[in-house]
């Protein structure tokens, strides 16, 4: 598919014309460190210097050395509490501090005071009784492997491809002098041919023609070699700089190296793991694939419109989160490194030997995963995750880098958007058009267009002459309008916030000490520094009511195209050596630029509030750590089946990285969908976290209404539904907020012991209790459906039929209907009815759907709060009830009892499904009296479904529902 740049015409609209192709992205082989680092794989040995380790309270610490050049490194290990190990390693003297990663985790890790021992030859054991494992290190050559439970889960340099590329001084022309017994430090012009004088023992089985490394880690190409005495050589390297040392070239851009090359590399080892996970955000499967054939993955954010799916190109955001998962233990892999980063990935078998058992079962062949990471600078930061379930490993890395952020309610209900709504009068009609047709919704957008020449914390007076009176009039039903803010700022000094922001310095710098220029949307734009604290409480300023002109605390934020995109940059975003505050180049944290952005508009929006009420933001661009802000989407995708199917591995990826809150824009943002393809995906979107419909300039209006009654009506009941299961939805957002656990989640994540789930991405658990299986497919009139766990129920949502587990089966579908199982074993909250948005469902009672399992029992939770403001923390207004089924009754009981919250809304229904005969009666006992009521319900033989209604038990009572 022919890649898309955007301009701006001379009549201020914006277009996007089809530019060169995809050749605007480097492949692996066009990226000088990658070179470096694969070239020397294997080749470069460090032995760890076991006399010098030294523990403290919080990490044990030793030096490892370069075999050849002697050079030092500074390797330190803690054992984190909750099941973790950080593995750190960095230059022992660097002639200059290098790039560790801000921000990013939420505090230093509480870590537990290692006891070392001797491990055995060559070797040392380091372990902390609480934290349950081993870590041992051995010194020639330096390895180090993870132990849980007798077994050895991952080893660090086995391959032997730690490489780490000091820190030098520019390079001058020049030799130094010999020394017999070392290699010599020496500086050269990189222009230049240079001899080096060596030992002998140092050359030993080199050759011509083959590379090597220098005392200062530059590498160069052996051209040729002469006695010079008995016991010394001259080796004659090449001089010019081809392996991009200190520049690079890509096109027509330029791209000097001020520190020099500063690459880090190591590898680890998964021992007994096949299937691997993570590392969004690409469009490919989830799970990750052998790239020993190809190209690696690589995680480096980048603006890619309509991009290629089934590809390893990073798009627009990082987490370096890897997860592998085997039958009875999950762990992770978080490397912790904001520059540009390349993961290769090999599946291996290793042969595995036991003492016990015949001869011929003594040794068996067991798979492995090894997996080199590459990164262009900073240090070596890694975590090992040790599980040993996959929420285990969700909880620990949360532990690290944050939580997922409470959203308010609103921003999980339907939000309509398009490039671009063209005025005031045009967003009433959509708001009156979903009123007139009964279809839920909760936002409007405005993209770029909505601005004066795309100027942000602007409005364009022709065409929204009162922007604080459409938010009011939004407001009738408690809907909201979010606008856009990018992080570019048009170059003119008549623009206030460009005035201002010039003043105070906030903007990057080019390598020249100016103020770094690129093209966006405005045109000449500069780039806001959110790396610099100041420039971060500055911009979240402006969302101040009296700064931003025509906002109310109605309005919320979307900040796209801060990965950051750059049109005429190189690879379309901006230039590694640019400058951020403290005199870094954008190369060691470009992954993290989006990442600031997102952080300064949350705490803007907070601000706005005093710090009352929930903010709402959405970013493109995201890290590790984003999930602490809002929500993240898929970016700039393309209306056709193929970008539907992929959405759902993409965004189960996203998920079990932490990002819970992310959906895809549902039709696809480019071209249009066929009717069958946009009903198919807003059916999808309605069982995905975030869910907006939204799409380009160019193509055909989208509103649900517009592609005739039967595809209305299909769709207004995708939306309907969603609202409905909105208590259920935000009951999942309270556990991934206070538990780390995903709202949706691939099954081997429910389902950690059965092989046949484990790759499995067209179909996924929502919660522990749902089971969505998206039509994904055109002229669908089936689906093959494998429903997980042997010996469970699950129970189609829609016609009651009930399915046993551990099966495949074929179920039929119409275009008004998707596969929806609930669990047997679990209660799922709803609403009776939809409402116009989130805000009427607090006056809507809720029904219960108990899903009974095979022994007649079932459970459930619903969390409760005001929906919008930070309450439920500071003030614990919130109301956690549990629900369950034991011995034929229902109960309701307190679930947390600091919550405060005085829920108005009653349980008006209960289904029950998969009883087994037609009960006598129903009593409903409320209180701790013994008053008991009998109830009307209705039993239905052929689903074996019952349903009492009219009930009116209150929320936050306790109560009892018996079957007699």
């Amino acid at each position: 598919m022919e890649q898309i740049q955007t301009v701006t015409t001379a009549t201020g609209e914006s277009v996007v014309p089809g530019d060169e192709g995809k050749d605007k992205f480097k492949k692996c082989d066009q990226i000088a460190f990658y070179r470096r680092q694969k070239q020397l794989a294997g080749s470069v040995r460090y032995h760890a210097l076991l006399d010098t380790l030294e523990v403290s309270e919080t990490h044990a610490e030793l030096q490892l050395q370069h075999t050849h050049t002697e050079a030092h490194l500074l390797l330190q290990v803690c054992g984190i509490k909750g099941g973790a190990i950080r593995v750190k390693i960095n230059e022992l003297q660097p002639i200059r501090a290098r790039y560790e990663v801000p921000d990013v985790l939420i505090g230093e890790p509480v870590t537990q005071r290692l006891r070392a021992e001797p491990g055995g030859g060559d070797a040392v054991t380091l372990s902390a009784e609480e934290c349950g494992f081993q870590v041992r290190v051995k010194g020639h050559p330096f390895l180090l492997e993870v132990e849980c439970e007798g077994e050895v889960l991952v080893s660090v340099n086995a391959q032997g491809r730690l490489h780490f590329e000091t820190l030098q001084t520019p390079p001058t022309q020049g030799v130094s002098s010999v020394d017999s017994d070392k290699v010599v430090l020496h500086t050269v012009d990189p222009s230049h041919d240079a001899v080096e004088h060596l030992s002998s023992k140092w050359l030993q089985g080199r050759i011509k023609g083959s590379y090597c490394i220098c005392s200062q880690g530059c590498m160069f190409q052996i051209r040729n070699i002469c006695m010079e005495t008995n016991s010394h050589f001259i080796l004659l390297f090449q001089g010019e700089d081809s392996q991009g040392l200190w520049k690079e070239e890509f096109k027509t851009f330029l791209d000097v190296k001020a520190n020099g090359p500063s690459s880090v590399g190591l590898d680890f080892s998964l021992h007994g793991f096949e299937h691997v996970y993570g590392i969004p955000e690409h469009a490919d499967t989830l799970r990750l694939k052998n790239t020993r054939a190809g190209e690696p993955y690589r995680l480096y954010n980048l603006d890619v419109f309509a991009y290629e799916i089934h590809s390893r190109l990073g798009l627009y955001g990082t987490v370096p989160l890897l997860l592998g998962h085997r039958l009875g233990r999950t762990v992770g892999i978080f490397w912790l490194n904001a520059s540009e980063t390349l993961l290769d990935i090999g599946n291996e078998t290793e042969t595995e030997s036991s003492l016990q058992g015949p001869p011929q079962k003594k040794r068996r062949e067991v798979p492995s995963t090894e997996l080199h990471w590459m990164s262009e600078s900073g240090v070596i930061d890694a975590f090992v995750l040790l599980g040993p379930s996959p929420l285990d490993v969700f909880k620990q890395f949360a532990s690290l880098t944050g939580f997922q952020a409470l959203p308010p309610l609103f921003s999980l209900g339907y939000h309509q958007s398009r490039w671009n709504y063209e005025d005031e009068a045009d967003v009433l009609a959509v708001d009156a058009g979903f009123d007139q047709r009964d279809i839920p919704y909760d936002v409007i957008w405005l993209d770029i267009e909505h601005t004066d020449g795309k100027r942000y914390f602007t409005w364009d007076s022709k065409r929204f002459p009162d922007p604080a009176r459409l938010q009011r009039h939004l407001q009738r039903w408690s809907r909201r309008l979010v606008v856009i803010s990018d992080p570019h700022i048009k170059v003119d000094p008549d623009y206030p916030v460009y005035r201002d922001a010039s003043e105070q310095g906030c903007f990057v710098r080019d390598r020249a000490g100016r103020v770094f220029e690129g093209s966006c949307w405005p045109g000449p734009c500069s780039y806001l520094d959110f790396t610099s604290p100041l420039v971060r409480d500055w911009y979240s300023s402006q969302f101040a009511l009296n700064k931003y002109k025509g906002s109310t605390d109605a309005l919320f934020v979307w900040n796209d195209m801060n990965e950051p995109s750059v049109f005429d940059g190189p690879e379309q975003t901006m230039p590694k050596d640019a400058v951020h505050c403290g005199g870094w180049e954008h190369r060691e944290l470009h992954n993290l630029y989006g990442f600031y952005q997102h952080w300064a508009t949350m705490e803007g929006l907070i601000r706005r509030s005093k710090g009352t009420e929930r903010p709402f933001v959405l970013t493109r661009s995201f890290f590790a750590g984003s999930q602490r802000f809002g929500a993240v989407w898929t970016g700039d995708n393309v209306a056709s089946w193929d970008y539907l199917k992929i959405s759902i591995p993409m965004l189960l990826t996203l998920s079990i990285t932490g990002i819970s809150f992310c959906g895809a824009d549902v039709g696809g943002f480019f071209q249009d969908p066929e009717p069958e393809l946009l009903v198919r995906w807003y059916q999808a979107g309605a069982l995905q976290p975030f869910f907006r419909g939204h799409s380009a300039m160019q193509t055909k209006r989208r509103e649900p209404w517009l592609f005739g009654d039967e595809n209305t009506r299909a769709i207004s009941d995708a939306i309907r539904e969603r609202y409905r299961l909105l208590p259920y939805w935000y009951s999942l957002f309270h556990r991934a907020h206070c538990h780390a656990e995903p709202p949706i989640r691939p099954l081997w994540v429910e389902f950690p012991g059965e092989i046949q789930s484990f790759e499995m991405e067209d179909e996924y658990m929502i919660g522990n209790a749902l089971l969505a299986c998206p039509v994904t497919d055109s002229g669908v009139t089936e689906v093959n459906v494998l429903f997980p766990g042997s010996g469970e129920f699950w129970y189609d949502i829609r016609t009651f039929r009930r399915f046993e587990g551990g099966t495949n089966t074929s179920v039929p579908v119409t275009l008004d209907s998707v596969p929806v199982f609930q669990r047997g074993g679990t209660i799922v909250p709803r609403k009776t009815k939809a409402g116009r948005s989130t805000a009427c469902l607090s006056s809507i009672p809720f029904d219960l759907t108990v899903a009974l399992d095979s022994e007649g029992c079932a459970e459930g939770e619903l969390y409760v709060d005001d929906g919008h403001s930070f309450n439920y923390r500071t003030k614990q207004e919130f109301t956690l009830r549990r629900f369950t089924f034991r011995n034929k009754t229902l109960s309701c009981s307190c679930a947390d009892e600091k919550g405060q919250f005085q829920c108005v809304c009653s349980v008006e229904r209960v289904v029950f499904l998969g009883l087994e005969a037609k009960p006598s009666a129903v009593i409903v006992q409320q209180g701790s009296g013994v008053h008991e009521k009998k109830k009307t319900f209705r039993f239905e033989e052929e689903t074996s479904m019952l349903t009492v209604e009219n009930l009116k038990l209150k929320t936050v009572h306790s109560w009892e529902l018996k079957i007699k």
